[in-house]
């Protein structure tokens, strides 16, 4: 029985020669076959003329790619269970198909789907697209490449192209079409008899077969089936137009001539069949080619282990590292490495946190509550013979850079070089502690990659997952969505936690603010009781001023009346009566020749200055304050006696 990791190895070897991309079901035709990697590829790629040799059961049957007359001596069978064991002659190639890489070139309203080798150059694309659109290949432009405008010379393996691609094609020069006469085209079409002459290649017969415009692909294959019993998978076909590669496509659809169409038909041969030619004609050197184009070298020929092989011959048919060695930022690091996955594998992959790692913990850690996230840690290694596969169809899948892009943070490091490797120790180390870093130091290349589940709890980093390379995107999916529950729950405790807190300190803050208030108000009615308080003194003391001022005059006024005559005096005498406002009266003799002024000096001797109050006459009403003052009492006929009262003025 074979171990765990001479599973997986046999897992990727059956993958790559058959081009089956699920895992499970390839798992499920290799445990049908007990895990004879051999058997599993015969049992799925019949072979005409003989099988491949197995390792496990030491027989070998010849056929048309085995010359033992030439070759008379075999390596001896190692004690590994490898799937690279020198199981041919020495100088046997066993190559698998090239890879192909799948190109739909979108041209208006028509989608065409093109399959080359990725040896094949961009204008072998052109010149496929010139039969099935019609266009020159000089007014052609094939735009949509990732690394800009390419030359027709360029090759396309040296693009570093994913396995699937979406092109367009412009044409400026040319006019656009009517849509209504395609449309009425593609009708008549479905309504059309169309005659496949089919030839069945092994047995030299011919099939004539009637099917309408609207049968599918499919459809005509099932029925080569029924009369060749060649199963569909198995079904090796020539004549078709390059548009027909979908199977769900109707044959109105599909390019195919009218009213008649000649096909091939025959049984798919093994990669040692269809390429025997070429075996026959190359080195010593054994050679693998996977289904994404990555050569490797037979292990056992030079005693190598097979995790070396995938490594050496991986890496050095990339462009360039994953990850410098020694980068001193961090930041530029995950830069380049971001760029190096998305040409790899596409633009489709989990979005990659720049900076470092303590920046990542700050922002999946070091936030409110409700905000945080768990933190994913990706370990990449390129002499892994995981890594291809994690890569393309796990962190690929929608599913899970979705999930990651809601839920993770997620931070990337490649371990390949021992410098990075020592680098990241030391920061896992610092982080986590010793013995995840111990863990981390004992995984072995061919464990790699590895996922790393973090959760930030309070003041330490725990590590929830370590996810391996060897899983599948359900189990990848489900280990993820159970670190997620367990964050959730405290997730929760946390917010419950810091909501109590934060009320806590919005009471603590309502309170300080109603006492800074209350403070406030007590210093503001202090102050203005202050400010009334001195304005109140300030108009008392005017006010004791303008009195004190009003009684120096009124006293210097009285003390420079002349003095008041007798009743009996020589000279003739006016006595005058002057009601006040309060119902007073003032009574003093003047001399008739005194001055009107010297009245005024009286009348504000007593407190009622002639600029503040009024003196009126009865009889005739006068207002005598409006009379000249240098005129005598006799003149203004306040003689002998006169009754008089203040106004105050308004």
């Amino acid at each position: 029985m074979a171990s765990n990791m001479d599973r997986e190895m046999i897992l990727a070897d059956f993958q790559a020669c058959t081009g089956i991309e699920n895992i499970d079901e390839a798992i499920t035709l290799l445990e049908q076959n007990n895990w004879d990697l051999v058997a599993a590829i015969n049992g799925v790629i019949p072979q005409e003329n003989g099988i491949l040799q197995s390792d496990y059961g030491g027989e070998t049957i010849p056929g048309p790619a085995f010359d033992t007359a030439s070759h008379p001596t075999s390596a001896p069978a190692p004690s590994s269970s490898s799937a690279f064991r020198p199981v041919m002659p020495s100088r046997q190639i066993v190559e698998r198909q090239p890879r192909m890489l799948d190109f739909r070139v979108e041209y208006r309203d028509r989608n065409v789907d093109v399959v080359l080798e990725e040896s094949c150059t961009v204008g072998e694309i052109k010149q496929i697209l010139e039969n099935e659109l019609q266009i020159p290949v000089s007014k052609m432009l094939l735009k949509g490449w990732k690394t800009g405008d390419v030359e027709d010379s360029m090759v396309l393996k040296s693009l570093h192209l994913p396995k699937n691609n979406s092109l367009y094609v412009l044409t400026p020069d040319l006019p656009p079409p009517s849509s209504s006469s395609h449309s009425g085209a593609l009708q008549e079409s479905l309504n059309q008899n169309f005659m496949l002459i089919i030839t069945h290649r092994e047995v030299q017969r011919e099939y004539n077969l009637n099917f309408s415009g609207s049968s599918t692909i499919q459809e005509v294959k099932r029925n080569v089936y029924d009369l060749t019993s060649i199963p569909v998978r198995h079904q090796s076909w020539e004549g078709w137009p390059s548009s027909a590669k979908e199977d769900t496509m109707c044959l109105a659809e599909s390019g195919l001539s009218y009213p008649c169409h000649r096909l091939t038909v025959g049984r798919r041969a093994s990669p040692a069949q269809t390429r025997e030619q070429s075996e026959e004609q190359s080195t010593d050197v054994h050679m693998v080619s996977d289904s994404d184009g990555d050569d490797f070298e037979d292990a056992s020929e030079f005693s190598v282990d097979d995790g070396e092989v995938f490594g050496l011959a991986s890496s050095a048919l990339r462009k360039s590292p994953m990850m410098p060695e020694n980068a001193e930022n961090e930041g530029d690091a995950l830069l380049q490495f971001t760029a190096e996955f998305s040409s790899r594998y596409g633009d489709c992959h989990p979005v990659y946190f720049i900076g470092s790692l303590e920046a990542a913990f700050q922002e999946a850690f070091y936030v409110k509550a409700r905000d945080r996230k768990l933190l994913a840690i990706y370990l990449h290694h390129d002499e892994s013979v995981l890594t291809n596969v994690f890569c393309s169809q796990m962190l690929c899948a929608e599913s899970i850079v979705s999930y990651l892009s809601q839920n993770f943070i997620t931070w990337a490091w490649d371990l390949t070089k021992d410098a990075n490797r020592a680098r990241f120790l030391t920061m896992c180390n610092r982080h986590f502690g010793s013995v995840v870093a111990q863990t981390i130091r004992t995984q072995k290349t061919d464990q790699f990659p590895l996922f790393l589940i973090i959760m930030g709890k309070r003041s330490t980093n725990e590590v929830l997952n370590v996810i391996q390379g060897n899983t599948t995107v359900d189990e990848l999916m489900m280990r993820l969505m159970a670190a997620m529950e367990i964050f959730t729950a405290q997730q929760q405790e946390d917010i419950k936690d810091e909501d109590e807190r934060e009320a806590r300190e919005n009471v603590k803050r309502e309170q300080d603010e109603a006492y800074r208030l209350s403070l406030e108000a007590d210093r503001a009615k202090r102050e203005a009781h202050e400010r009334e308080m001195a304005e109140q003194f300030r108009l008392e003391q005017i006010r004791k001023e303008q009195e004190e001022e009003r009684e120096a005059i009124r006293l210097s006024l009285e003390q420079a009346l002349p003095p008041e005559p007798q009743e009996e005096n020589a000279e003739p005498v006016s006595k005058l009566r002057i009601r006040t406002p309060s119902g007073e009266f003032l009574e003093r003799r003047f001399l008739a020749g005194n001055k009107l002024q010297i009245v005024f000096d009286f009348v504000a001797s007593k407190g009622f200055p002639w600029d503040e109050f009024k003196l009126l006459s009865t009889f005739p009403r006068r207002d005598i304050t409006q009379l000249d003052p240098n005129k005598s009492l006799l003149e203004v006929k306040l003689f002998p006696q006169e009754t008089l009262f203040l106004e105050a003025k308004e």
